[in-house]
């Protein structure tokens, strides 16, 4: 989930835990061969898989409308997707609206009221709307029958809100464990990183578990830090914890941002601190960090996510679900590591939807019986 700067308000409290060096004996235990396998499976151009059987998406959907909710069209995240939902639906023949908002609760408030006025069969809270913000609105359209659910807002191992109908997940705890592995992989099994997330977040808390789970599973000597920056105070805080970290710790060799826009804080600390020898390993594939990775600047690799097929991806489970075609509950859009062997792909300057292919395209199309 990419956010800007100032997104989301929150009071969380940055957590600091005590880490040392780890030494000689960690490339000895760590299993290396296991994360290597992970990021060679990683590193293959995403192949398209259907989450289920075909159907015919045009004739069931002919009477249909879907409502998107995205967190803030403020964010390119939420706007890249809503753009692939609404190509989708075009291709499809079915009526959806994207709505516009700031981030402010009362806008998806009325948004759900306008959605359940003008008879819409769905709405979709996109890429991050907390439901129990609005758990009374929702309450009230499933009562007048609308459907509700979630596209890209929970990881794989949560539990959605009992008010989500339908439940289309990313695989947040996958990018965590891409993430260790990297490390791992480039310090011969010596990491000694701070993990740098934003707790109120959905799915922070899996996506940082991930990362230390798997360090301490298959990198025992491995040592790691979890820093929670709020995402309103990126700006004025990153870069301080960065730099106290490097002073507490001179052994540091990585930093973990869960988030790829943290970058944007963490580049200047590292520099600041003449500490350009640690690296960055991050997730989301947003355009400007994929910059930073092909200029060389600190970020050596990035887990990407195509977003408009986590679009196309959204829609296929919302049609599934008012269709009766069966229950998806991940989306399955691929995560592709991009380093300096493959950034380029991604385009000069990069974009959003670069380097992917375009499987996903002629594969939904398919699978919906339009080609």
């Amino acid at each position: 989930m990419d956010f800007k700067q100032g997104s989301v308000t929150s009071a969380a409290a940055i957590l600091a835990a005590s880490f040392a060096f780890a030494g000689s004996a960690g490339a000895q235990e760590a299993n290396l061969d296991k994360a290597r396998a992970l990021l060679d499976e990683a590193r293959q151009l995403p192949k398209f898989e259907a989450p289920g059987e075909a159907f015919d998406a045009k004739a069931c959907m002919a009477d249909k409308k879907v409502y998107v909710i995205p967190l803030t069209t403020e964010n390119p995240f939420n706007v890249e997707i809503g753009n692939a939902q609404k190509q989708a639906a075009e291709a499809v023949g079915f009526d959806i609206t994207v709505s516009d908002n700031q981030l402010n609760i009362d806008q998806w408030v009325q948004a759900i009221q306008t959605a359940i006025a003008d008879g819409y069969d769905v709405i979709d809270i996109q890429g991050g709307v907390p439901p129990e913000a609005i758990g009374p609105q929702l309450a009230e359209a499933r009562d007048a029958g609308v459907k509700i659910v979630a596209t890209h807002l929970y990881d794989v191992t949560q539990e959605p809100s009992e008010l989500i109908d339908g439940n289309f997940a990313m695989n947040y705890s996958r990018a965590g464990e891409l993430m260790a592995a990297w490390a791992m992989d480039k310090t011969d099994g010596n990491v000694n990183a701070v993990i740098i997330g934003s707790d109120e977040i959905i799915p922070t808390g899996p996506f940082v578990a991930a990362i230390q789970e798997y360090l301490d599973t298959n990198c025992p000597d491995c040592k790691h830090k979890y820093v929670n920056v709020p995402v309103v105070e990126w700006g004025s805080q990153i870069q301080p914890e960065v730099q106290s970290a490097l002073v507490a710790d001179p052994d540091i060799n990585y930093i973990l941002p869960i988030y790829d826009s943290m970058s944007a804080f963490i580049v200047p600390a590292l520099t600041l601190s003449n500490r350009e020898d640690v690296r960055i390993a991050t997730y989301n594939g947003t355009p400007f960090v994929l910059d930073l990775l092909r200029d060389g600047d600190l970020v050596e690799m990035n887990v990407g996510e195509s977003l408009a097929w986590v679009g196309w991806a959204g829609i296929d489970g919302t049609m599934r679900l008012l269709c009766d075609e069966g229950e998806v509950t991940e989306l399955n859009t691929p995560l592709y590591i991009f380093d300096d062997s493959n950034v380029e792909t991604a385009g000069v300057p990069a974009g959003y939807d670069q380097g992917y292919g375009d499987g996903h395209v002629n594969g939904f199309r398919k699978l919906w019986g339009l080609d």
